[in-house]
């Protein structure tokens, strides 16, 4: 176990023989589901649903979202006359699926539509005064954002010059300013503001992701000009897929979207996601979250990264399997090389972090000069990841107003709130816009330690607030574990950010027979036992040969470990397998 951990187990004691009875589960799946915030018979049957019409329940209503209404009528009334539509997306997967649900979704109900997705490098986020001036002179009536917009007050303000319409939907945090103590948002001058996040809006789910709202706009659409329910959901498995990809939490809508999501995504009629999946070697396959978040997802996020995300638009957009397969061998390739970028990357954030310039910041600011700008967000969440802090990595931007420019991305903790950290020094920065876990910046080459300073002589970080917490829902003996639990715990799925993984702890437990596996030495095997029970069992992660080194030289012949059950399937051979999490 590294220093800066702390196993807690987040369950309250007690006996939930009668609390599984009323729900009609285990003691043990009431117990992780108390733990997930389920509580009250309603929603527990809720939860344990599995009929996909909640999605179009008056609940998760488009209209509960502040100004749809008026998006919608907007919409219907350009489509009517003819007018000329731009989309105006993002380069990541969020915003690359929200752009082609509303292209796709506007042209099959009849509009003149087409998009623009920014260049990362070229355009950086969102609109600018190029993309607003090349609608202009394309004759293009309205611009409709997805993904982005929210901040974009002089921008909106200049289309709105040019008389154009403009129609934001987002889900970014809104701007804000406080004057002598009350807070008010800063919205731009648009004719109609779609953003869950906005004070005062009656949707029950605020955080979802951009093209989950795009999806949302689709389906009121269609709603008002009469067009069928079918005629939008083949975009609900896109929608699924940028939820995950966005690392949305997994509960409540997002959980029942995805969900559904990804059982329509394992028999996809789409040609460029069809082909991706393929070419991954997941077809006929049971596709999980883990499949999107860490191998398809990527594939798109590198065309937005590496070379244009336009590709990736191409991909989904193909329509038959021969341009689909090409489109997706150019953005797998891209993916490879962006991993490879990353890998030094964070090698080299981390040799800083450890330094003792770096040890006493709270939150780390570091300056990698070679570092490819479009990946420093992963190389931030990496780093938060083994570090336990908030972490911004920057890079060499374009100059601004003639004088030298960084760019970079923050990753965050539990316990801070970017966004508002951010906020809090604005004078700072060229640009800035994120959330509470995460944020985009460019700030002058010069301002670099004055933003490493404010930030961490600001901070009310303590201590508690920077260990590395691992989640344990309770402790459960390796003889308890069986089939049928692990079978049960799948009512549970889709797990991820939010709706993790059941993770149990047991003392007293043997591990030997240990062998290192994979191709980077990244996977650790053995078997393990507590006297009654006797499983194989399995790490995955770069430290394997660390663990092993700490399991066969540590004298000890028995450990706590903390870890999740899975049924490893093998020839055809069903048993039970003891993945590790931690040990000490």
């Amino acid at each position: 176990m590294q220093p800066n951990q702390k196993w807690v187990i987040i369950s309250l004691p007690g006996d939930y023989t009668e609390l599984g009875r009323r729900y009609g589960v285990s003691p043990v799946l009431a117990r992780i589901m108390r733990n997930r915030g389920v509580n009250g018979d309603e929603e527990a049957l809720s939860y344990l649903s599995t009929d996909p019409g909640i999605l179009e329940s008056e609940k998760y209503s488009g209209f509960n979202l502040m100004d749809m209404d008026r998006a919608v009528k907007v919409a219907a009334e350009k489509i009517s006359e003819g007018k000329k539509i731009r989309i105006v997306g993002d380069y990541d997967i969020d915003g690359v699926t929200a752009t082609f649900i509303l292209k796709k979704g506007l042209k099959k109900a009849g509009a003149i539509v087409d998009h623009r997705i920014p260049h990362r490098i070229r355009d950086g986020y969102g609109l600018n005064r190029n993309i607003i001036e090349e609608a202009r002179d394309a004759g293009i009536d309205t611009i409709i954002t997805c993904d982005n917009g929210i901040a974009a007050f002089e921008e909106v303000s200049l289309a709105k010059e040019y008389g154009m319409t403009v129609i934001i939907t987002d889900h970014h945090e809104v701007p804000f300013e406080t004057v002598s103590g009350e807070r008010s948002e800063l919205l731009p001058p648009a004719d109609a503001i779609v953003d869950p996040k906005r004070e005062g809006s009656a949707y029950p789910c605020k955080q979802i992701c951009g093209a989950y709202v795009a999806y949302k706009f689709i389906v009121s659409l269609y709603g008002r000009i009469g067009m069928a329910a079918e005629e939008y959901r083949e975009f609900l498995e896109i929608a699924a897929f940028a939820t995950i990809g966005d690392v949305m939490p997994l509960v409540e809508e997002n959980r029942f979207l995805v969900r559904e999501g990804l059982k329509r995504l394992e028999n996809t009629e789409n040609p460029g996601l069809k082909a991706l999946i393929a070419l991954n070697q997941l077809q006929g396959k049971t596709i999980t979250p883990y499949h999107v978040g860490f191998i398809l997802g990527p594939c798109l996020n590198a065309a937005g990264r590496l070379g244009d995300a336009d590709d990736a638009m191409e991909l989904l957009l193909s329509e038959n399997e021969e341009e689909a397969h090409g489109k997706a061998v150019i953005l797998k390739e891209m993916n490879d090389s962006r991993k490879s970028l990353t890998e030094r990357g964070v090698t080299e954030a981390l040799r800083l972090a450890e330094t003792p310039e770096y040890q006493r910041d709270r939150v780390l600011v570091i300056f990698l000069a070679d570092c490819h700008e479009s990946i420093a967000g992963i190389i931030a969440g990496k780093v938060r990841e083994r570090t336990g802090k908030p972490v911004f990595i920057l890079t060499t931007g374009e100059t601004f107003d003639e004088a030298p420019c960084l760019k970079g991305s923050g990753r965050s903790v539990e316990g801070y709130n970017m966004f508002e950290e951010m906020s809090a020094v604005s004078d700072i920065f060229i640009r800035f816009g994120g959330h509470a876990m995460a944020a985009g910046l460019s700030l002058p080459r010069n301002k670099l330690g004055e933003f490493r300073e404010r930030l961490n002589s600001n901070t009310t970080l303590r201590d508690e607030d920077l260990l590395i917490k691992l989640k344990i829902d309770m402790e459960l003996p390796l003889s308890l574990v069986n089939m049928e639990l692990i079978e049960e715990l799948k009512k549970l799925e889709p797990f991820g950010t939010g709706n993790e993984k059941p993770v149990f702890a047991a003392r007293d437990v043997e591990i030997k027979d240990l062998s290192i596996l994979g191709k980077g030495g990244n996977v650790l095997k053995g078997r393990i036992n507590d006297g009654s029970a006797y499983f194989d069992c399995i790490y995955f992660g770069s430290d394997a040969p660390d663990k092993k080194s700490y399991i066969e030289s540590s004298g000890k012949n028995r450990f706590k470990i903390i870890y999740s059950p899975e049924i490893n399937e093998f020839r055809g051979k069903r048993s039970i397998q003891i993945v590790l999490n931690g040990l000490r």
